[in-house]
């Protein structure tokens, strides 16, 4: 039972904080594998995570999203470019959690509990940033980015140290997603 209670627990958080942003957690995932924190290991088809050339190409595309998401139109296109990209990675590193598995057994994990995740978080994250736009014409959306940077970053050290709150967590952020965009509606009806 222990065996993919913890992995399971760990994808889904990190899977969850890749509907915020694609790459931060494959970074935190990556560096954690490459210098063994919290005691990560990946084995099989995921070792490659952890390789000095996967963490440089990741700490490049995670930095070239959050810099791209602060800009007005291209935070949009970014966005749609994560609704295909964001499901993805979520089901790359939830299968990364459970690598103690045949891949075969991680793949299918991963695509059940990583890519739903995502796209789960993901379209609560693009409900609020148009709900952001709607609201002030995009002013706020810079802002909105930095707190999904922070809640990304926050996210995968998070499920990476202390899986089991994940879920606590992921319970909290849910209902405070849902009420800002019940506010942004209700704003937008006055």
């Amino acid at each position: 039972m222990e065996t993919w209670i913890l992995p399971a627990l760990l994808g889904l958080g990190l899977a969850a904080s890749t509907g915020l942003k694609t790459f931060v957690p494959l970074l935190v995932m990556a560096v954690a594998a490459r210098f063994q924190l919290f005691g990560l290991e990946l084995g099989g088809p995921f070792a490659w995570l952890g390789s000095t050339p996967a963490v440089a190409a990741l700490a490049v595309a995670t930095a070239v999203e959050l810099a791209a998401d602060k800009v007005p139109f291209v935070d949009h296109a970014l966005s749609l470019f994560g609704t295909f990209a964001r499901p993805a990675a979520g089901a790359l590193v939830a299968a990364a959690a459970f690598s103690n598995l045949d891949p075969t057994a991680a793949a299918v994990a991963g695509l059940i509990v990583g890519a739903p995740t995502a796209l789960a978080v993901h379209s609560a994250q693009a409900t609020t940033r148009v709900a952001s736009t709607a609201t002030t014409g995009g002013l706020a959306n810079p802002a909105v980015s930095v707190a999904e940077d922070v809640a990304a970053f926050g996210g995968s050290i998070l499920a990476l140290a202390a899986p089991l709150l994940v879920p606590l967590v992921l319970l909290i952020g849910g209902l405070i997603a849902w009420r800002v965009v019940a506010a942004a509606r209700r704003a937008r009806r006055a």
